[in-house]
């Protein structure tokens, strides 16, 4: 399947690694470069506001999905491409797959989170077959990787977690898995 768009998941505060906002931004670039389009949490500030003002600067379409509730919270973008509001975050979470052929999860929060396992639980359950990239950026992910192993070998995951969750420590990487 050829990803013409990409939902982005992503914290909506910068984190204490100065990489974490340099990746996003690259991969924000990339995204431009591939004529792909980039979903996310419609914010304008961390990660989100790196990655989103990347791939504007560059010439990406950018598409942010925000619920009502959030709109003063993550300072809503108001120079993308279009800001999609919502009811809550259950439909955000509904709608950016909707507008997604793949997903690339950047470092984040406990929202980045849920939506990481959300997408690979939808996938486990054949709900959809869309690629899914955990970016690793500085090995921010190490432990969560190595806790998806244990969950593995003790035998609570129905399949290797590998086949569904693609794991890149570079934004190039992680482009060249999706196209």
């Amino acid at each position: 399947m050829e990803v013409k768009s990409i939902a982005v998941f992503c914290g909506s505060k910068s984190g204490a690694n100065p990489l974490y906002v340099q990746h996003a931004a690259e991969l924000g670039r990339l995204m431009a470069g591939k004529g792909i389009v980039m979903v996310y949490g419609g914010g304008n500030k961390g990660m989100m506001g790196a990655v989103a003002n990347s791939a504007m600067e560059h010439g990406c379409k950018v598409i942010g999905v925000i619920p009502e509730i959030l709109l003063q919270w993550e300072a809503q973008h108001t120079g993308i491409t279009d800001l999609v509001i919502v009811a809550d975050m259950h439909i955000r979470k509904k709608k950016m797959y909707e507008l997604c052929d793949a997903a690339i999860i950047l470092p984040g929060g406990n929202g980045t989170l849920d939506e990481l396992f959300e997408m690979l639980t939808w996938n486990t359950l054949n709900i959809h077959d869309k690629k899914i990239i955990l970016l690793n950026t500085a090995g921010f992910y190490d432990h969560l990787i190595a806790h998806i192993d244990t969950m593995s070998t003790e035998g609570f995951l129905y399949t290797d977690w590998r086949e569904r969750l693609i794991v890149c420590d570079d934004p190039r990487l992680a482009i060249s898995a999706l196209v």
